[in-house]
């Protein structure tokens, strides 16, 4: 008797499901499996594009093709919807944003004795796989993963990993390094040598104390629907432009051009210059940082976008506060946004668009919603962060 199974999907964290709910690494849907062992491999199958992937930590699926990619995408979001008994109107085709798009990103550097390494750290390892290439990031980040092995073998600490930060801001390329001592005039030339050449928008090394600006020939800017706004060092910003652009237009297009809008977890403004071109928003955060400079560039830009610093964790905008709004958007971190959303369930709003990269807490928090007469209308998934498992979306509730 056999013991061949077939693949029927893709779980979380990326292996493959039989129809009796056994996993299997490293297969996909439409495989023939039997046991741990991959028998014989489905119309899914390609070949990994990078060739750190059997130990970069950095891409989990790189040998699935596109469709295989949407439909995990796809399928993580309805699955973990259905698992609190949400019901959808309407799902959105997938985005999924192409190679070499991510404009920012996390490696991590160590000096050895024959130099350095610098990459993203392997599977399950505090080990640095030193990257080669990196069919993730955008060329103009990976240009510089060379240049900055050079300076970490030269300069960088003995013993200890250094933390390197990138961001595409509009003047270039944005760099903080955490755990670089610049000991000596030698090394702090060399640093600043090194922005020169490199035509770096920033330069920012944390010897301990917190971020220190070494080089900006002038102030590093992002540009929100149009709008430049200040870059603080190590801000949030979305991965790639393209997962932005579309999540933007889907924000726009659900609300409208009228009525009074709070942007909650609102950030830098993605959403709230984007939404407040014709309108006001209320831009609401809780990172000082993050804040001044939304708020700096919505006083600069016409004064659509208000900004209110408050912790919406601790404090978040009561019900009353809520009901003066046509609408709320949130984009909360991976945690959710529970307190908000119980104050959203209890105020008079008709109308969210929720933005998450965690379908599980996104989950839990529209459950409330739906609880409270929402509807859940829309939900685009969206997967910006290719080749990973880790899903996003955003989605349109209405009661």
């Amino acid at each position: 008797m056999t013991g061949h199974e077939e693949i029927v999907r893709l779980a979380a964290r990326g292996d493959g499901v039989t129809r009796m709910g056994a996993h299997v690494s490293g297969s996909l849907p439409g495989d023939i499996v039997d046991g741990d062992e991959i028998v014989s491999k489905g119309a899914h199958h390609v070949d990994p594009p990078c060739r750190h992937f059997s130990q970069c930590g950095g891409c989990q699926l790189q040998y699935a093709d596109d469709d295989a990619l949407e439909t995990f995408v796809r399928e993580r979001v309805i699955n973990t919807a259905m698992g609190q008994g949400l019901e959808i109107d309407e799902v959105l085709p997938v985005h999924l944003s192409p190679p070499k798009s991510r404009r920012r990103a996390t490696l991590h550097a160590q000096r050895t004795q024959k130099g350095a390494v610098i990459g993203y750290r392997k599977n399950n390892s505090h080990s640095i796989v030193d990257l080669a290439e990196c069919h993730v990031i955008d060329r103009r980040i990976s240009s510089l993963v060379a240049p900055l092995r050079s300076l970490v073998a030269a300069y960088g600490p003995a013993k200890s990993a250094v933390d390197v930060q990138l961001a595409i801001a509009d003047q270039g390329v944005d760099i903080g390094l955490s755990n670089f001592e610049l000991v000596g005039l030698e090394a702090t030339e060399a640093a600043l040598d090194f922005a020169l050449e490199h035509k770096l928008a920033r330069l920012t090394i944390d010897q301990g104390y917190g971020p220190e600006t070494v080089y900006e020939p002038e102030p590093a800017t992002i540009t929100l629907a149009g709008i430049p706004v200040g870059l603080p060092p190590g801000a949030f910003l979305q991965a790639t432009l393209d997962a932005e652009a579309i999540m933007v237009a889907d924000a726009r297009a659900w609300l409208g051009e009228r009525g009074l809008i709070a942007d909650l977890f609102a950030g830098l403004g993605t959403f709230a210059f984007a939404l407040g071109q014709k309108r006001k928003v209320l831009a609401v955060e809780a990172d000082r940082a993050a804040y001044l400079a939304c708020k700096s560039a919505g006083a600069v830009s016409g004064g659509t976008v208000v900004s209110l610093h408050r912790d919406l964790f601790r404090n978040p905008l009561r019900e009353d506060e809520l009901s003066r709004f046509t609408a709320a958007l949130l984009d909360p971190p991976r945690a959710g946004a529970k307190a908000q959303i119980e104050q959203i369930a209890q105020s008079n709003l008709a109308r969210v668009v929720y933005v998450s990269c965690n379908p599980s807490s996104w989950a839990r928090d529209a459950r409330r919603l739906l609880d409270a007469g929402f509807a859940l209308k829309k939900i685009r998934p969206v997967g910006q962060f290719r080749w990973s498992t880790h899903v996003e979306l955003i989605s349109l509730f209405e009661r």
